[in-house]
């Protein structure tokens, strides 16, 4: 890849500690995204992805290593400065979608444009374009107990993409649908990525949609074990992480 990454962390260890133990989780990670690729990120359940997650987007902090996001070193910042680019920067989806339940999807998706100071009249405006991107024109007024779970992870998608971020994390986001709206959910996010060019890691545990990303991470006790590009004919399987050198 000729580009230099939109995201790149390096040396990324953390550390919990209680009473008189101390649990590493992560162990010294090093993981690059490039602009406008689709990356998923596998691996059995406490090997270290959610805290991964939550490391690059700055909800968390390292115990050591460094994270730089567009070019910035975002844990050098300070932490208005880090809440704004964060804010600015980065879009968030989860396996709940977290909707307010007495908040309409129209109401939902403005929320983070409102929180950013964006006149009311526009941030409606600009919500009600993006839900008709997702395919929910039809439901602006909806609160989330009217909507199917498919599309509840659909104004979660728009809600976190209504601020245009230039990266989308998503954890898990098809983990509480069934087979049918967790293949609508990722083609939704993928057409995303590619009409918008917009950098996506997705946690999984879902090899199926991994396999149709553009490169897969795997995550095993704390260190990352592989990558594998799933669209080249001689790549490994997503399931032959062990045969994969890391080559970042």
């Amino acid at each position: 890849m000729n580009n230099p990454p939109l995201l790149r962390a390096r040396g990324l260890t953390k550390s919990f500690s209680s009473q008189s133990r101390t649990t590493e989780v992560l162990k010294g990670v090093d993981i690059a995204l490039y602009p406008g690729e689709m990356a998923c990120l596998l691996g059995v359940s406490g090997s270290g992805k959610s805290t991964l997650i939550q490391i690059l987007g700055s909800l968390d902090r390292p115990t050591q290593g460094e994270v730089f996001l567009d070019g910035v070193n975002v844990f050098a910042l300070g932490s208005k400065e880090l809440a704004r680019h964060r804010n600015l920067k980065i879009g968030f989806i989860y396996q709940f979608h977290r909707l307010l339940p007495e908040f309409s999807a129209l109401e939902n998706v403005a929320i983070p444009l409102l929180i950013g100071r964006i006149a009311k009249k526009q941030a409606i405006v600009q919500a009600e374009a993006t839900l008709a991107q997702v395919g929910l024109g039809h439901r602006l007024h909806h609160r989330p107990g009217q909507l199917s779970g498919g599309e509840q992870q659909r104004v979660a998608i728009a809600r976190a993409i209504v601020t245009h971020p230039v990266l989308l994390l998503a954890d898990e986001p098809t983990g509480n649908l069934d087979r049918e709206n967790a293949k609508q959910v990722f083609t939704l996010l993928r057409d995303l990525n590619k009409d918008l060019k917009l950098t996506c890691l997705m946690v999984t545990h879902n090899s199926e949609l991994a396999e149709q990303s553009d490169r897969c991470f795997y995550l095993e006790s704390g260190r990352l074990k592989g990558i594998a590009n799933p669209s080249a004919q001689t790549a490994p399987t997503v399931n032959d992480h062990k045969v994969l050198e890391c080559r970042l």
